[in-house]
């Protein structure tokens, strides 16, 4: 599979819009080449530099979505805790079940798609 966001390419930093200390709106993203017989998808939105780039010690979980339609080719910006979401939404690493934008404490965070 491959996953995209029309609102930042891969190696660019996310927009403050989708950052915690922003709008905190869960970012567009889109994805093709689903496996033939997929019955669900699952989306785990982590960071892999937390808390520091230097010396990364976990991957911190931002957003979990599963139960989403295999036919179903992406998600419109702002699908978090909204009706557009079309599966559910787990725990994140601050105990909620909704998107949490990034907001590293040090550092350049890597984010990858």
């Amino acid at each position: 599979m491959k996953l995209t966001s029309a609102a930042f390419a891969e190696g660019e930093s996310i927009p403050k819009k989708y950052a915690r200390r922003g709008e905190d709106r869960s970012p567009p993203l889109s994805w093709t080449e689903v496996p033939a017989g997929t019955k669900s998808l699952a989306l785990i939105v982590d960071d892999p530099d937390a808390p520091d780039p230097a010396a990364p010690r976990c991957c911190w979980v931002h957003w979990v979505a599963y139960n989403l339609p295999a036919n179903i080719h992406g998600l419109p910006e702002g699908a978090s805790g909204s009706t557009m979401l079309r599966g559910k939404e787990g725990l994140n690493d601050w105990k909620h079940e909704k998107y949490e934008g990034p907001q590293p404490p040090r550092g350049r965070h890597r984010y990858f798609q």
